[in-house]
């Protein structure tokens, strides 16, 4: 009785709030409580300047501390600024959730979150990213994400700061952009099941992201890129994602104006409660 409770449990959290797990932004709400998930992002783009074909790997490891507390840990591994794959870096980023404003099929969420990354990169160009690994930086943001039935709006701001060592290079002064602030805004749409039955049906969601930045006092000022996708969930604890990224304007010297992403995550759930 009580693990079919449980596995009840568990499935009305995740099948209520499966359209904001966003593919390429974090929602303001966080995993089910004392789990823990396995997550590997990859992405494929073509280097506009090489004309080669580049990608990079990004396996993480997410805690769900408590209902207001997450914290991921990830690593990187990538060919996009060099012509072998190596270890890139690392990074920290820890999530909390202060508001909760629940209601039936509805609420509104909003958090605090910041991250700290060290990238072996050097800086080569001004598309501020610490959290895919480009830069070594600090980064700060607020969320606000609100869910009505099967549609499910989030709000992302941050500022970063790279903390490269060419930074405080006095040979190239104003060569790179250091401050940023980031912005993006997802929309999620349940698109099936039409209607629960149980917790073992799939979950299929569509998305839509619009992600930028904008440098501070720097020539090369900004980006906004679009990012459709579609992702599955099966058994409430596996997901799949895939997605398109690119570019709607920019007056930034960019790597790459498109990409491709894949991910997959695996959630084991109440890992870190204590067994009596």
């Amino acid at each position: 009785m009580k693990k079919i409770f449980f596995s009840l449990c568990v499935w009305l959290c995740i099948s209520a709030k499966a359209q904001e797990l966003y593919p390429y932004a974090e929602p303001a709400s966080n995993m089910p409580s004392h789990s823990i998930s396995l997550k590997n992002t990859s992405i494929f783009q073509r280097d506009d300047y090489s004309n080669r074909n580049v990608q990079r790997h990004m396996p993480e490891l997410m805690f769900g501390l408590n209902k207001d507390w997450m914290l991921h840990l990830s690593t990187t591994v990538s060919n996009m600024h060099q012509q072998q794959m190596i270890w890139e870096g690392a990074r920290l980023y820890a999530k909390y959730r202060f508001l909760a404003n629940d209601d039936v099929h509805e609420h509104f969420r909003m958090a605090t979150f910041a991250a700290a990354a060290f990238s072996r990169n050097h800086l080569d160009h001004n598309e501020i990213n610490i959290s895919m690994g480009d830069q070594s930086g600090v980064q700060a943001g607020l969320i606000a994400t609100q869910l009505w039935n099967r549609i499910a709006l989030s709000a992302t701001g941050s500022w970063n700061e790279v903390l490269n060592d060419e930074r405080w290079n006095k040979m190239y002064p104003d060569k790179y952009a250091v401050h940023a602030v980031n912005y993006s805004l997802s929309a999620g749409y349940l698109l099936l099941p039409f209607e629960y039955k149980d917790y073992n049906q799939t979950n299929v969601n569509l998305y839509a992201e619009l992600l930028g930045s904008r440098n501070i006092a720097f020539r090369e000022k900004y980006y906004v890129d679009f990012a459709p996708s579609v992702q599955a969930i099966f058994n409430s604890t596996a997901k799949l994602n895939l997605g398109y990224r690119f570019q709607l304007s920019s007056d930034i010297d960019r790597l790459a104006k498109n990409s491709w992403m894949i991910s997959f995550e695996y959630i084991f759930l109440n890992a870190l409660k204590k067994k009596h």
